[in-house]
């Protein structure tokens, strides 16, 4: 299959992304797409005629030839990609969230024209590098550090776990500007490196036997370059708060990749059920196969009104730095429903789901790091609660139900749990207890979420099915965190004592 190039601006929407499905579709069809996820990586003629669809064209101005970055457009290619491959949704997040719009956004105009070229004509990919290998989540403490002389700005410093390593054509790559002194500053500044370059490549140092993900690179990466002035990201105010509106952006788009995928767990597991016949009947009438089914009919719902609202609220046009609170409630409850969703598939598949040739076996390792990379779910549960607690203190109040019923982001949801939120949140809490209070929270602003997205006329059974499941999830959440008890890691254990062994 041979797919020609696309003038992807010049099509409604619905024919481009209609014509990316089929397109997509019947490539892995022919390739087998099993097959192909067996191995690392994808073979080039393959992301030829993968990128000759032009689907990065969605996250690229209108003046530069692309599609208009626009998020509905951006969510759907994501959607469809992850129906079909997860690691290729991904990618194109990568490529999305993390390099265009930021580029879109803060580039210089000096670049943006030569580099959207690039990507329109010529397939190229770009990724984000932040994350090093001593300090993690921990990115203000960077040790990547830029100088500035001659009209140049240096760079030099240690990457890793960046998506596309050794692939992407050009990097977005974080840094501190370091002084006369040798002091780094507090900001933080944002380089486009062009790996066509010599004097701005990147050295793979090292290519990591990731456990998932197998289409995507990721490895260690050693940064020593050299930019022009103009090759940096300019700031509204500072770096810091540009930081935080591309990744909170970014986590506003993970309901695209986690849509498409979640569809594709209900739609398998939903046939596999039908059609498995145990006994005198199928297992679609067993109780318990019609409660893990319902299950990820309401995950599709709930992503399906994160896919919603974030289209309302994540524009580049918008700032999103202050969105803390619902932009990791988006990231970490999706990919929560993203990885519950492939134990289940797996589960009802019985053993031949346990294969990595099965969609389900294979989600299971795909979607697990969605858990972790971007901010670990636990840190971002934490950091909700934070900003929540916070705000009941400003407001003075210290029920959960009250408060959420004067947020903007969870009043309706607020009201269809009143009796279930009706609880005293006393501080200072453990964070065993803010992990469990940030999860409750997600829940509630996606439910508010999904009622906006049925009073616009979304399927009332969805909406119900999905109420329902979520109140569940919250009963038992908040029993959590009514019983947690101040249990501690033993930090040495005796074998003496501990060993079953001794005692018979």
């Amino acid at each position: 299959m041979n797919v020609p190039a696309l003038d992807s601006s010049s099509i409604s929407y619905q024919d481009f992304l209609s014509n990316f499905k089929n397109a997509l579709s019947a490539l892995f069809k022919k390739e087998n797409i099993d097959q192909l996820s067996l191995s690392r990586g994808l073979p080039p003629n393959i992301w030829k005629e993968i990128m000759n669809l032009k689907p990065l064209s969605v996250a690229i101005p209108s003046e530069y030839g692309g599609r208009g970055a626009k998020v509905k457009e951006c969510l759907g290619i994501l959607s469809a990609a992850s129906y079909e491959s997860l690691p290729l949704s991904l990618t194109f997040g990568i490529n999305i969230a993390l390099f265009l719009e930021p580029l879109a956004k803060y580039g210089n105009e000096i670049i943006k024209g030569d580099i959207f070229k690039h990507f329109l004509d010529f397939g190229a990919m770009g990724g984000l590098m932040i994350t090093e290998p001593d300090f993690g989540s921990d990115a203000l403490n960077m040790k990547t550090q830029n100088e500035f002389r001659d009209h140049q700005y240096h760079i030099k410093g240690t990457k890793h776990w960046q998506g596309l390593t050794g692939l992407a054509n050009y990097w977005l790559i974080t840094s501190r500007n370091s002084s006369a002194e040798g002091n780094l500053s507090r900001d933080v500044d944002f380089f486009v490196a062009d790996t066509h370059k010599p004097e701005q490549n990147i050295e793979v140092q090292e290519y990591y036997d990731n456990a998932g993900l197998y289409m995507i690179p990721y490895g260690l990466n050693k940064i020593d370059i050299t930019v022009p002035e103009h090759n940096k990201l300019i700031p509204e105010s500072t770096g810091l708060k540009m930081m935080l509106d591309i990744l909170h952006r970014s986590r506003f788009q993970f309901p695209g990749m986690g849509m498409g995928f979640l569809k594709r767990m209900m739609d398998e597991a939903t046939t596999h059920c039908k059609e498995r016949i145990v006994g005198s009947s199928n297992l679609f009438a067993l109780d318990q196969v019609q409660f893990q089914l319902s299950k990820l009919q309401s995950f599709f719902a709930l992503s399906s009104a994160m896919c919603a609202k974030s289209t309302l609220v994540s524009g580049i046009d918008k700032d999103v730095s202050s969105s803390g609170v619902h932009a990791n409630s988006m990231k970490a409850f999706v990919t929560d429903m993203m990885q519950e969703a492939a134990q289940i598939l797996v589960q009802l598949s019985g053993a031949k789901g346990y294969r990595i040739s099965h969609i389900g076996g294979r989600a299971i390792m795909d979607s697990r790091p969605f858990q972790i990379f971007e901010g670990s779910n636990e840190m971002l549960y934490t950091q909700i609660s934070e900003g929540i607690l916070k705000d009941m203190k400003r407001k003075k109040t210290e029920n959960l139900g009250e408060y959420l019923g004067m947020n903007e982001i969870t009043k309706d949801a607020a009201g269809v749990y009143a009796s279930e939120l009706n609880v005293t949140i006393s501080t200072p809490i453990a964070q065993r207890k803010m992990v469990d209070l940030g999860k409750i929270i997600s829940r509630v602003v996606t439910v508010n979420d999904l009622i906006e997205l049925n009073n616009a006329g979304y399927s009332q059974e969805l909406t119900d099915n999905a109420i329902a499941i979520v109140r569940q999830e919250l009963v038992a959440l908040l029993a959590s965190m009514g019983h947690h008890k101040d249990v501690k890691a033993i930090f040495d254990i005796n074998e003496t004592d501990s060993n079953w062994m001794n005692f018979f």
